[in-house]
């Protein structure tokens, strides 16, 4: 028996998005995401949590967006329990796109601080799109915590999460100038500085924040 032209299509697609060869791939979830269907949805979701290629994962987070949301958020809640830590970062990128803020909830202080730096930073994102009106402070104090973890691009990844917040940032960001760890502090320094000038540059207001804590002086504070 010949199949429908629908379902033919939808098998055609669900191969190639499993094809060894990452082109044909990209042109799987390019299609899917064109023409959404929620059959796709299933497998659009377990395929970000082992595809190797960014841009591959980029078009399945779009092709994912395409979908509606009450059918796709509760599978991509699912990936964040997962002990895969590419499912983890993929879903918290993909419910950031999508921006439902329903799925606020699931943005936990594990995840915030989770051991592996590619989640933290998806969960990062993803916590200051979703945060609620009025949940902004318990973000900020949750995203200081991290200050002066990783190297010079998980720092500034920080930094833009936070600056994001907003001026409200400025009392947990000056308590932690007082924090024991001179990276912590440092971090902190320079965060307020790109607040106050974003055209500063990262890498610059990192040093001049070292140079300050190394002086003892933490900008004035408590002068």
């Amino acid at each position: 028996m010949t199949l429908p032209q629908q379902d033919t299509h939808v098998t055609r697609a669900l191969r190639g998005l499993k094809d060894d060869r990452s082109s044909v791939r990209l042109r799987a979830a390019m299609a899917v995401g064109t023409a959404p269907d929620p059959r796709f949805i299933d497998t659009l979701v377990e395929r970000c949590a082992v595809e190797p290629d960014f841009q591959v994962r980029e078009m399945l987070t779009w092709a994912l967006t395409r979908q509606s949301a009450p059918a796709t958020v509760p599978g991509l809640l699912g990936e964040l329990r997962s002990e895969c830590a590419q499912a983890r970062s993929q879903a918290l990128h993909t419910l950031s796109k999508i921006g439902d803020r329903q799925a606020w909830p699931a943005i936990t202080p594990a995840l915030l601080s989770d051991a592996d730096d590619e989640v933290a930073r998806s969960a990062w994102r993803a916590a200051v799109v979703l945060v609620p009106e009025g949940g902004e402070a318990g973000l900020a104090e949750a995203l200081t915590a991290q200050l002066g973890r990783g190297g010079r691009e998980m720092q500034l990844s920080l930094s833009q999460a936070l600056i994001a917040l907003g001026e409200m940032i400025l009392p947990v960001l000056r308590a932690a100038t007082a924090h024991p760890v001179p990276a912590v502090r440092a971090h902190a320094i320079a965060t307020e500085r790109l607040l106050h000038d974003p055209d500063a540059g990262f890498e610059f207001a990192i040093e001049e924040a070292k140079r300050v804590v190394a002086l003892g002086t933490a900008g004035g504070e408590g002068s």
